[in-house]
């Protein structure tokens, strides 16, 4: 990979890159228990310190950052590399929370769906009704790990409710530019799944063979994971692939387009800005990096993004 600019290094395991108004980025350092903020010369600042694992992020209609919280992970470090490792002592348990970007204060939306506790929220995405799509990746431990599922809820606080359950480790996720369809990157199978909307937050599921109504669109052989992802205008999908290092393009129809490589096998996740969105952001977490690349394609706009 050629042309990486380094934004900012020494990050604590950073995630959830969200371009601001003024072309500061807006991510979390899980290991870090914060949300930062790494402006356009490099300083970093610390928005907020809602603790836990801080792991998704997203600009909410109100102008708020919206988190998803796994609730803290414990950690293996060594010279220059830092990764999770499994579930800590003081795990404090999943959430999302709604952090005002101005004050720092942070509030607690989402602890449970019904009687269903959250174990571990990873990533999220608003549709253009105001409301959100996330992945509860859940908790490993030393000989069992949970199910994890797919939520819809309101930025309000008022609503929630499982669409997918189960499903492997679902990690990345992302709409179509059309939002017809849900994609969800499967982090330990290392597959992309499709789920087919018929309308905000509600699924239309296909039958057996599919363990949980998607459609599969996409794997490779190998030894990879996948963990977060942003769409094209065009529709690829981008999922930032762990373990070979790279930022895997996937077409609508289950098709690869390229696999961009990057230098830190801990690859987590990339958002578009700049230029008609022709700039990619990307954490590089292992090596605690925020790197900027120049994209070939341009990425899709978020709903609400400043």
């Amino acid at each position: 990979m050629t042309d990486v600019t380094v934004l900012a290094t020494g990050l604590r395991f950073p995630e959830g890159p969200v371009v601001l108004e003024d072309g500061s980025v807006a991510l979390v350092e899980i290991a870090r228990g914060t949300v930062t903020r790494v402006a356009r010369d490099g300083t970093v600042s610390v928005i907020a310190e809602p603790g836990g694992g801080p792991n998704g992020l997203a600009l909410g209609p109100d102008g708020m950052l919206y988190v998803c919280n796994n609730g803290g992970f414990a950690w293996h470090e060594e010279p220059g590399m830092i990764r999770p490792v499994g579930t800590p002592k003081d795990y404090s348990g999943g959430r999302i929370e709604r952090v005002d970007p101005r004050t720092g204060t942070c509030t607690v939306l989402y602890d449970r769906c019904g009687d269903v506790r959250l174990k571990g929220p990873n990533d999220i995405v608003f549709d253009r009704a105001g409301g959100f799509y996330f992945t509860d990746l859940g908790k490993a431990r030393h000989r069992d790990r949970d199910q994890g599922s797919v939520y819809y809820a309101r930025a309000d606080g008022s609503f929630i409710t499982e669409v997918v359950h189960p499903i492997l480790t679902p990690n990345g996720i992302g709409l179509s530019p059309d939002e017809t369809v849900l994609y969800v990157a499967e982090t330990e199978g290392g597959r992309l799944w499709a789920f087919d909307l018929d309308a905000p937050g509600r699924i239309r599921r296909h039958p057996f063979p599919s363990p949980h109504g998607g459609r599969f669109l996409f794997n490779q052989a190998g030894y990879e994971r996948y963990d977060s992802l942003a769409v094209e205008a065009s529709g690829n999908i981008c999922v930032a692939t762990l373990m070979t290092g790279a930022i895997t393009v996937i077409s609508p129809e289950g098709r690869l387009v390229e696999s961009v490589p990057m230098p830190d096998v801990y690859t987590t996740n990339i958002c578009f800005g700049g230029l008609d969105l022709r700039e990619a952001y990307v954490t590089l977490s292992g090596t605690g990096q925020l790197v900027r690349v120049p994209w070939r394609r341009p990425g899709l706009r978020l709903n609400f993004a400043a």
